[in-house]
């Protein structure tokens, strides 16, 4: 404001210079003359004028030039109004383009240090992805393995198939029929052979690969056996008792990153650790007692329930690490079985292989292995592998065949990282052992020793 006062001055200054001396040059007898001019401590103009002397017959003819004049002025005045709105304008869309650029700037800034943070974000991503593909190596392998025997029959079918075209165009259609039968009878017995590769005796115990970390020191995290290869759903039971809570994921990437597909809120609370799901329910012991429950995820309701004969339970004859862990639940190739102890075997391991849909003991075996001295046991092929301890140094030390009612004494070691073992299980599909770790679920390869028997041999 103190500008366009001082612009006023300066404009009606010229004015007042710039009118014609004829009009402009009037003495004080006949009209009014500027004496001076400045301004106040508000920036308004003043004007210091003399009047004229009283004389009526010029009043017309000055006051015509002093409206002139006040006119001038007051156009100027307006212009400057309209000139300082415009510099008000134009100040204003200054300091909005510097506030702009500002925020431009500083937003070039955060792009500098997202791209830095966006990176580290990504890597940590893929590294992610590649821990969520690491438990899947040891499998593939195996299961690379077992592809080169497949290629190897499929070979050999080839070349007795290429020997039987060669037979056939010497002997023509002679016999045809029964070397026919001899080549459908040999893929019979290739595809019982291929059926038999999927067992065999543990030799080897690798890894583990840590899945996840979560949870107590205690619990219990399966996929089942069954399934299909599209279905990859993973349930996790936190605890070795009171608890009835079991949460299910729609596969492990999920488990990994805990995105939850659903909750099961069962009717009884579980004992122990040693559940199994197969064939899609739920295999668990009830709380303080022997009772097995079957539960059907599907149709979210008990299936089946019944008392495991004489077995002990609440801590009667438990895995070295307690827990209420006296009724093993496990499956295999071969089918559903329990674990356990009694007194009539003098709290020695039992095993009875279970009808899944009745829970029925179809069949039972005697073993003279003390349960308390065991850390934990699993089921491959119908063998029973028992560890000695759930500690550090632990080892598969002991094996039960069910095929032949023979033990031996083994010397089977596995890394157990985290040092206390409270879940040990085998899953016959994806050839691995779960196990839960202290409160990190983790994944042991197993490598089997496969022995092929034919008609032949004696």
């Amino acid at each position: 404001m103190q500008a366009t006062s001082n612009l006023f001055n300066l404009l009606l200054l010229s004015l007042l210079a710039g009118l014609d001396p004829s009009k402009t040059q009037i003495s004080p007898k006949e009209g009014w003359q500027v004496y001076s001019s400045a301004q106040d401590p508000d920036g308004r103009c003043i004007c210091t004028v003399v009047a004229p002397e009283q004389n009526l017959c010029s009043r017309d003819a000055k006051s015509r030039q002093l409206r002139q004049l006040l006119e001038k002025v007051q156009n100027m005045s307006q212009s400057i109004e309209v000139l300082n709105l415009r510099t008000q304008r134009d100040f204003q869309y200054v300091l909005k383009m510097e506030t702009q650029m500002k925020g431009l700037k500083a937003k070039f800034r955060q792009i500098e240090d997202d791209r830095k943070t966006l990176m580290t974000k990504h890597f940590q991503e893929l590294k992610e992805k590649m821990d969520e593909l690491l438990p899947l190596i040891p499998v593939l392998e195996q299961y690379k393995t077992d592809a080169k025997l497949i290629t190897q029959f499929k070979e050999e079918i080839r070349n007795l198939s290429a020997v039987l075209t060669g037979i056939q165009e010497e002997i023509g259609a002679y016999d045809y029929e029964e070397l026919h039968q001899r080549v459908l009878n040999l893929e019979t017995r290739l595809r019982d052979c291929m059926k038999k590769l999927t067992c065999g005796k543990l030799m080897k115990i690798t890894g583990p690969v840590t899945v996840k970390t979560s949870g107590t020191r205690f619990g219990a995290w399966m996929t089942d056996p069954l399934a299909s290869e599209k279905n990859n759903r993973v349930w996790y039971m936190d605890s070795y008792t009171n608890n009835k809570i079991v949460r299910e994921y729609k596969s492990i990437a999920d488990f990994v990153s805990g995105a939850e597909s659903r909750t099961y809120n069962l009717p009884f609370k579980w004992a122990g650790t040693n559940h199994v799901v197969y064939n899609g329910s739920l295999y668990f012991n009830k709380y303080q007692s022997n009772i097995i429950i079957k539960y059907s995820f599907d149709l979210g309701r008990v299936l089946a329930q019944r008392s495991l004969e004489y077995a002990g339970f609440h801590n009667v004859y438990p895995y070295t690490w307690g827990g209420f862990s006296d009724i093993d639940l496990m499956a295999d190739e071969i089918g559903l079985w329990a674990v356990y102890a009694t007194n009539q075997n003098a709290g020695n391991i039992v095993i009875s292989q279970l009808n899944q849909d009745t829970l029925e003991v179809m069949k039972s075996w005697s073993t003279g292995y003390p349960k308390r001295s065991a850390g934990e046991s699993f089921m491959i092929c119908g063998t029973l592998y028992v560890t000695n301890s759930h500690l550090t140094g632990a080892k598969v030390y002991y094996s039960y065949s069910t095929k032949t009612s023979t033990y031996e004494y083994t010397d089977i070691p596995f890394h157990n990282q985290y040092f206390h073992i409270s879940m040990l299980d085998y899953n016959a599909r994806d050839r691995a052992l779960y196990a839960w770790n202290n409160g990190h679920q983790v994944l042991f390869n197993v490598t089997l020793f496969h022995i092929i028997k034919t008609e032949d041999d004696t």
